[in-house]
C-alpha cells in the first residue's frame, strides 16, 4: 500500500491494513502520493480539467478526490502523459513567470 501510511495515525494504519484497501476519499496530499507528485501540484491538474473533487469545495477549502476513480484513471497512459504534461507546463509558467518579476524589481 505503499510508504503513506508512515505520517498516517497509528489507528488509521491498522484499520486499513485490516480493511484491505486505500481510503475511498483521498485528501490532495494522499491524491498526489498516488500519482507520485506533490499536493501543491494537484490545484494544477484540477485546473486543467483533469482531476475533479468530490462534491462542490469552496475554492479555498480542502478538496477529496474519490480513490477508485483516481485508480482507474492511473491505468490510461494518455491520462497520465496529460497529467505529466500539465504539472510540467503550470510550473514552467510559474518559474517563468518569477523570472520576469525578478527582472522588474532593480537590483541596487
Amino acid at each position: 500500500m505503499g510508504d503513506w501510511y508512515g505520517v498516517m495515525k497509528d489507528d488509521q494504519h491498522r484499520f486499513l491494513l485490516l480493511l484491505g484497501q486505500l481510503p475511498v476519499r483521498l485528501t490532495a496530499e494522499q491524491t498526489g502520493w498516488v500519482l507520485n507528485c506533490k499536493a501543491h501540484d494537484i490545484p494544477a491538474l484540477v485546473n486543467a480539467r483533469l482531476l475533479k473533487p468530490l462534491g462542490n469545495p469552496a475554492a479555498n477549502g480542502s478538496k477529496y478526490f474519490a480513490a477508485s476513480e483516481l485508480l482507474e484513471l492511473a491505468k490510461d497512459k494518455v491520462w497520465l502523459v496529460r497529467v505529466t504534461n500539465a504539472v510540467n507546463h503550470y510550473w514552467q509558467r510559474n518559474n517563468a513567470a518569477k523570472k520576469n518579476l525578478q527582472a522588474l524589481v532593480p537590483t541596487s
